[in-house]
């Protein structure tokens, strides 16, 4: 397995594309026991949701937890691996086949139709040619999955014969419908779906009209199409409130978006989704470092991205996860195109070039931006660029008129408005 490689360690060549990696060995300061490395002590990282979705969070100590699961069979049937419901399946058609094969034997040996009390010639059983418990347990089997051979057949002679036999079928059935159900539904799952969407195994930070961005890559690897695609993320990492608590996984919303929308994209090529690195954004501290791969406080987090779309073909609702660590965010590389137009004129999407990275020309670099106080360090003349002219002047009007009543009425405090940016 590879050693991790700080991305500042890299080529700095432009041209230079290299393949992308998930690194699994490489000493983090995350959720962990503490280990030694060659600098310091660091930690090594336990990721809450694994690259291919999966939750690894283990859930333990709670009460009466067999009995919850049993109150929703349905769920856990389906959340069942197939071997389990396999065996489950055979067991239970096995078990009400031997269980109504002794109910069965029961009944004819109340009704004396066994060998071993010799019936006579003029006898009439409850069932023909059931006298032993192999016949007995055939006999339900046949009931059961409607056979019928021909030779065992139930008379007339005992009511308690006809009612066990409308108890089996009702019962068996509700049981094989059950049964079934859940096989089809786990078949039917949009969770196979969900396997042919491809994350990038690597996020990348680049400089995106003029701002740094965070930048991921989704693919649909099926013509069949994915509805009304979402994708969100989430920034899990330890926080400290105002009142001195630590919260161990805090969730911070990190949006997405595609061009200059986040609202249903059209997956049908792969397309890269962005998250703008601003003063709002959950990641400004750790940009504002230049992307802090090492550094132990602002390198601890991890961050979920989620997309939900609706499968087409059976308007099922799917959902995707990925995760990604802080050295997999490689700070100043870009995906290069994997789109290509063929001599027949059709694009083409090669995923050859779908997990690979390019260091860009330029290294991104954040800056906090703040119109006020970019105005006031100013004097109140020059205007931070893309602000309005025509508020700034109102703002000042405003002002200058609370000024001007404040120093007729020194009681009153001075009138202070300011104009909202829409």
């Amino acid at each position: 397995m590879t050693s991790a490689t700080p991305p500042s360690s890299r080529s700095t060549s432009p041209q230079k594309v290299c393949h992308s990696q998930t690194q699994t060995d490489v000493l983090k300061p995350l959720l962990g026991s503490c280990s030694s490395g060659g600098g310091g002590t660091l930690r090594r990282r336990r990721r809450v949701l694994s690259k291919d979705g999966r939750s690894n969070v283990r859930i333990e100590h709670i009460s009466g937890r067999g009995a919850l699961y049993m109150r929703d069979l349905w769920t856990t049937f389906l959340d069942m691996q197939w071997r389990y419901k396999f065996f489950l399946f055979t067991a239970t058609f096995a078990g009400t086949w031997f269980l109504f094969g002794v109910l069965w034997y029961l009944v004819a040996l109340v009704h004396g139709d066994l060998l071993e009390f010799d019936p006579p010639s003029n006898h009439t059983p409850c069932v023909m040619q059931m006298q032993t418990m192999t016949g007995a347990f055939l006999f339900s089997l046949e009931t059961q999955t409607t056979i019928g051979y021909g030779f065992r057949c139930i008379t007339e002679e005992c009511p308690a014969a006809i009612i066990l036999l409308i108890l089996q079928l009702v019962i068996t059935m509700v049981m094989e419908i059950f049964i079934t159900g859940t096989f089809l539904a786990k078949v039917a799952r949009p969770k196979k779906r969900g396997e042919t969407v491809k994350f990038s195994q690597h996020a990348v930070v680049s400089t995106y009209d003029g701002r740094p961005c965070l930048m991921i890559r989704v693919a649909n690897m099926r013509k069949s199409l994915l509805l009304g695609c979402q994708v969100t993320g989430k920034l899990l990492q330890s926080s400290l409130t105002k009142e001195g608590e630590t919260v161990r996984l805090d969730q911070r919303n990190v949006p997405f978006q595609v061009d200059m929308s986040s609202d249903s994209p059209f997956l049908i090529l792969p397309l890269t989704f962005y998250h703008t690195i601003d003063d709002s954004s959950p990641l400004r501290a750790w940009a504002a470092k230049g992307g802090g791969w090492t550094d132990p406080e602002l390198a601890d987090f991890e961050l979920l991205v989620i997309m939900s779309a609706t499968v087409e073909p059976t308007s099922a609702t799917c959902q995707v996860r990925t995760s990604y660590l802080p050295d997999e965010i490689l700070w100043g590389y870009e995906f290069p195109p994997v789109v290509s137009l063929s001599p027949s004129g059709k694009y083409v999407a090669d995923f050859a070039f779908f997990d690979k990275v390019a260091k860009t020309k330029s290294t991104p670099v954040f800056k906090t931006t703040s119109h006020r106080s970019s105005y006031q360090s100013n004097g109140g003349g020059a205007m931070s660029e893309g602000a309005d002219p025509e508020k700034i002047r109102l703002e000042q009007s405003y002002r200058e008129r609370g000024e001007d009543r404040g120093s007729r009425a020194r009681d009153s405090s001075p009138l202070s408005v300011r104009i909202s940016n829409v």
